[in-house]
């Protein structure tokens, strides 16, 4: 299956640039990079747990975001978000 993971860390502190760092080898080291925070990757669903666990080790949930797009070939789209985030509703009326 085709995963898609995108992440925003707070990098304010020396830990949040730390964090950071881990993510991104996390990810190097299964996957491959599309933009600074977004990669993906090809793999199978015991290795999406163990990425999920792995990442989900390095992120503060208070401070970061993750988001983890798992787009099986049958199944349909299955977004699992995890940290801060602001969603969009695509459906709502558009304010500008």
């Amino acid at each position: 299956m085709l995963v898609i993971v995108c992440y925003d860390v707070n990098t304010e502190t020396r830990a949040g640039r730390r964090r950071l760092r881990r993510i991104a080898r996390v990810c190097e080291g299964v996957g491959q990079r599309v933009q600074k925070s977004v990669f993906e990757f090809q793999i199978s669903v015991m290795q999406f747990e163990e990425l999920e666990r792995r990442l989900l080790d390095e992120i503060d949930l208070t401070q970061d975001n993750l988001r983890l797009y798992r787009l099986p070939d049958s199944r349909g789209t299955e977004v699992r978000e995890h940290g801060i985030f602001r969603t969009t509703d695509f459906e709502g009326p558009l304010v500008l």
